[in-house]
């Protein structure tokens, strides 16, 4: 399948850029795919609903515009999505908050999905402490994020960051595996491509790196972890065609994501 979604996706459906991504998927045109995300931030949120495409067909996406959406979570808060066209239904009440559950419903075609996601706690997005390294000549920056995982095991962060606010966004995937309950140490890795495609980025100094922190649940750490792994070519350079896991039941394409939200800006030096 030619991209199954766009992801960039969606982190933030209405306010981001998207940016296609290019897998080697398994062949499922035709089949749903749903792209849910619901923040700690001031609504509304938004569910995309469209169907996947083959290889050999255009990147278009077709709308699914008669689904019946519905969000509710643990507290007894429910709303039923308003469409607002091209695949993409809207809350107008709905609030999110750290620690509730959220459910997904959805009834498209004759066919019902579901999903859910808790949104973990906040952790504080203390900073941005810049750094470099030399290979061949040639200087690359990093970023590290500033924070401490707290004391308890399972937490799971997704940062995305853009390059002087063009399209383009970036992904990388923390767990706390490694460094439970410490100062993070692991840095993003600024982009040094200078090629020859249109989206080519290379970090130098006076560039203004933008950069989100989401505090994400175990399954879309999992969603995550392995579309990234597809799109670096997986362990040793191969990938058996796959699609990633969801957490969306009944076959559906894509995920369901409650998170939260934290941003930083660095200036290059």
């Amino acid at each position: 399948m030619k991209n199954i979604f766009l992801i960039i996706l969606s982190l933030f459906l209405v306010t981001s850029c998207e940016k296609e991504i290019d897998l080697d998927l398994e062949d499922q045109s035709g089949s749903i795919v749903i792209e849910g995300n619901i923040t700690d931030q001031a609504g509304p949120y938004y569910v995309k609903i469209t169907k996947s495409v083959a290889f050999t067909q255009t990147n278009e996406y077709p709308a699914i515009e008669n689904a019946k959406v519905i969000l509710t979570d643990n507290t007894g808060q429910t709303e039923t999505l308003l469409y607002v066209g091209n695949g993409m239904y809207q809350t107008s009440t709905f609030a999110g908050q750290s620690g509730r559950t959220y459910t997904l419903k959805i009834q498209a075609e004759g066919k019902e999905y579901s999903a859910q996601s808790t949104m973990p706690q906040a952790v504080p997005f203390d900073g941005l402490d810049q750094d470099s390294f030399a290979i061949g000549g040639e200087t690359s920056y990093t970023l590290l994020p500033v924070f401490t995982d707290p004391p308890s095991l399972g937490n799971r962060y997704l940062f995305n960051f853009t390059v002087n606010n063009k399209p383009k966004k970036y992904f990388s995937e923390f767990a706390d595996n490694v460094n439970n309950g410490m100062p993070n140490q692991r840095p993003i890795i600024l982009p040094n491509d200078d090629g020859d495609e249109p989206d080519d980025v290379k970090v130098v100094i006076g560039d203004t790196i933008h950069v989100e922190m989401n505090c994400i649940d175990d399954n879309v750490y999992t969603f995550y972890s392995a579309l990234l792994q597809l799109m670096g070519g997986g362990a040793g350079g191969g990938v058996t065609p796959a699609n990633p896991p969801s957490n969306i039941s009944n076959g559906a394409l894509g995920y369901f994501s409650a998170h939260t939200v934290s941003k930083r800006s660095i200036v290059i030096q």
